[in-house]
Formats: structure tokens, sequence, C-alpha cells
């Protein structure tokens, strides 16, 4: 089976989230918010090395309720800090507590962030056509900009498009891969 270039010779968890997650649509604000907190420490990381702490994120942002990391105080900030099993950074700690609670007021505007984000295509996935993958887009673009508007950090285009693709707004898998 063919995959895409980026993933060939890689550890089988890298393959497996290829495979079931890259670029399939999610609607789920859950995981949509894991995924938008998981981008966001990858910044000058990569996306492999992320993947590799997930779970103990998971076990650490209590399996990423918003509401509960919204209400994260100095005390838990400490305790993560301190977890190994994570990326330990304290501004992208303190940032995806802050960006928990924007993400929350967009829900409310919203109904849902699935609604906010998936509302810049008007529900649409975009499929890339060719197998040159763009870092940024007009797209990625505008949503980085209205988030930073709205507060969030750690969310500049390049984030935000690989989010994009995260998260199944943009497809951007290789002509030849089987999941084109």
């Amino acid at each position: 089976m063919q995959v895409c270039s980026w993933v060939r010779n890689q550890p089988e968890f890298y393959l497996k989230y290829h495979n079931e997650e890259w670029g399939v649509p999610s609607y789920d604000d859950r995981e949509l918010f894991e995924l938008l907190v998981l981008e966001g420490f990858q910044a000058g990381l990569a996306w492999i090395t992320v993947l590799k702490k997930r779970e103990a994120f998971r076990v650490a942002y209590d399996n990423f309720d918003v509401q509960k990391v919204a209400n994260y105080d100095d005390k838990k900030i400490a305790e993560l800090i301190q977890n190994t099993g994570i990326i330990r950074s304290k501004s992208k700690i303190i940032s995806s507590i802050n960006n928990a609670k924007i993400f929350i007021q967009i829900q409310k505007e919203f109904g849902s962030f699935s609604n906010y984000i998936w509302g810049f295509t008007g529900g649409k996935i975009i499929k890339n056509t060719n197998d040159k993958i763009p870092v940024s887009t007009p797209l990625s673009d505008l949503i980085s900009k209205d988030l930073k508007k709205r507060g969030m950090k750690y969310v500049g285009s390049i984030i935000i498009y690989s989010y994009l693709q995260a998260i199944g707004v943009v497809d951007d898998h290789e002509t030849t891969c089987f999941r084109y």
C-alpha cells in the first residue's frame, strides 16, 4: 500500500496516525481542541516528537477536556512543567490554558468550535491536487489572524495550516497515496 512520502520508513504509531487520522475530517470539539493544543506544542519541533508524547499529554491534560484546561491554576501549571512525559515549555503550557478559554468563547459564539473552523470553507474539504504541499495558504493566514485577534497564541499561519491538515479541513495526501 502506497503512503505519503513523509511517513515512509517511520515508526508504526506515525504510520497509524497518517493512515487513520491525518486529513480525515473531524467535527468533534474535543478532538479539535486536542489537536489545536498539540499543534501549538509542536512549534519549533517535529510533529513526530509531539505524537510520541500524545498519550502523556492526554493524561496530563485531562483528556483535553476544554473546561478543565481553561480552569488550570498555578499549581496545575507547576505540575505540567514538571511532567517529563510532555513538552515542558512554560509559555506553551500557559498559552494552551489561555487558548482553552478562548476556545470556549468561540464555542459560545458559534455553537461549537467545529462550526467556527469549518465555517471558513463553508463546510467543504480543500483537496490537494498535486504533491507540492504548501506550509501556509491565504486560508491559514485568515484563520491565524482571526484567532490571534481573539487572543490565542501559538496559532501562526504555519501552525494553523498544519492544524487544518490534521483535522481534515485540508486533505494534502499525495496523489500516489492510498488515502488520496
